[in-house]
């Protein structure tokens, strides 16, 4: 390619969470000190770790807690004007037994609360585009699949 620029490629940032769930079926959502949206437990991705590893750091840090992480429910492609292009990927966290929710500790400071809420309310709780991803993981966890998502959407197959 000589004197030819090489093509631009995306460079998208990627981070990863988690859907735990109370014993009623509920789903955990935090509340982070430096934003006032809800949110799931997890976080961007650090450099040479997978989504996977990613994710069951970032809910040890925020939560104190290191559960079996499941497998994955969701990865949404969802660039953001504000934020660029972003790769999200959602793991099923299960259900959290009373003890563990007891050993719940907000450590680094990133998380200042948490509650579960039915599958029904989540769409007034969280920003849109993150309530269509747990509504699609949501969807996955209960079919046994996972999803491949544009903007929160489930792409039609074919």
């Amino acid at each position: 390619m000589s004197g030819q620029e090489s093509p631009a490629f995306a460079r998208p940032r990627a981070a990863a969470g988690a859907l735990f769930f109370d014993g009623d079926g509920r789903v955990m959502l935090v509340e982070p000190s430096y934003k006032e949206q809800r949110d799931i437990p997890g976080g961007f991705i650090e450099p040479g770790e997978t989504p996977y590893e990613a994710c069951v750091r970032e809910v040890a840090e925020e939560l104190g807690i290191r559960p079996p992480i499941g497998r994955l429910l969701v990865a949404d492609w969802a660039p953001d004007p504000n934020e660029g292009e972003l790769v999200l990927f959602v793991f099923d966290g299960g259900v959290l037994d009373a003890e563990t929710l007891a050993r719940i500790v907000f450590a680094d400071g990133e998380i200042v609360a948490f509650r579960f809420h039915p599958a029904e309310d989540l769409d007034g709780l969280l920003i849109d585009r993150l309530a269509r991803r747990v509504g699609a993981a949501l969807r996955a966890r209960e079919l046994g699949e996972t999803a491949y998502l544009e903007h929160g959407r489930v792409l039609p197959a074919g």
